[in-house]
């Protein structure tokens, strides 16, 4: 942002705060949570969305463009970039993934079951949490093993159902979530019946135990850990994840600039 230019354009009540602040310290704390907030607005969404409590009231006054390409609240991408760039750059938050995949590890699982652990739930972070399974198995799947892709969008389902034979519980968490009556809608009970006799079941199956076990507090694990097992099993184009004119390089797109207008 052009500090000059917002501080021309300062609004009264700003302006007064930051020149209310005691000290320079305070002064340039006051100017950063300014900019902030300004930026913060400046992230608009698209009218399409669903919002619960009502669309948003529009400022008539406000004639500022709309945020296109990169975003200021998040680290710039390579120009051709990779699977580990986009845990390190855009998913801020997926120690689960890391835990899940490590603990695949720790489980004697093969390299294909561990790359499901890692990806099986990028799309939640920076794509629809809604039916996240599908999308990430769409998002990774030009990229993998059919089986990967499969057992990615298979758990979408199966994590709502136990198997005793494989000491799979219906997760305590899911009944604070979403209620000791919830039912799963009709699909997801079809997609259960037809993955619970497909070959690569347990694939899938494996995907949820060691997604439900592999929550721990103050773990740490860095994505380079599995370096190898990327380098073996995802095939990473030369141009660049959402660059390579794949069918879903345009949701690895959405991922670098997850705040365009258009």
């Amino acid at each position: 942002m052009d500090r000059r230019k917002f501080l021309n354009n300062l609004s009264v009540a700003t302006a007064a705060t930051i020149a209310g602040a005691t000290t320079l310290s305070a002064k340039a704390d006051a100017l950063e949570d300014a900019m902030g907030a300004e930026l913060e607005k400046r992230r608009s969404k698209p009218s399409g969305l669903c919002y619960v409590d009502g669309r948003p009231v529009s400022d008539p006054d406000d004639k500022r463009p709309f945020l296109m390409h990169d975003e200021p609240l998040l680290p710039k991408m390579p120009d051709k970039p990779t699977l580990i760039d986009f845990y390190k750059l855009r998913l801020g938050t997926a120690s689960h993934l890391l835990q899940s995949a490590r603990l695949a590890v720790k489980n004697g699982e093969d390299e294909k079951v561990i790359l499901a652990c890692l990806l099986h739930d990028m799309a939640v972070w920076r794509l629809p949490t809604t039916d996240h399974g599908y999308w990430c198995a769409q998002l990774v799947k030009p990229y993998v093993d059919e089986e990967i892709s499969w057992a990615i969008e298979k758990h979408q389902a199966l994590r709502f159902f136990p198997d005793e034979s494989m000491g799979y519980e219906y997760p305590d968490a899911y009944i604070r979530y979403f209620g000791a009556d919830y039912r799963p809608e009709p699909y997801i009970v079809q997609e259960h019946a037809k993955a619970r006799n497909h070959k690569w079941y347990m694939t899938s199956r494996l995907i949820t135990i060691n997604d439900l076990y592999s929550f721990e507090e103050g773990v740490e694990v860095e994505v380079e850990e599995f370096t190898d097992i990327i380098g073996r099993n995802f095939k990473q184009p030369k141009e660049g994840l959402g660059f390579d004119g794949s069918p879903t390089a345009h949701m690895w797109r959405t991922m670098i600039w997850p705040n365009n207008y258009l």
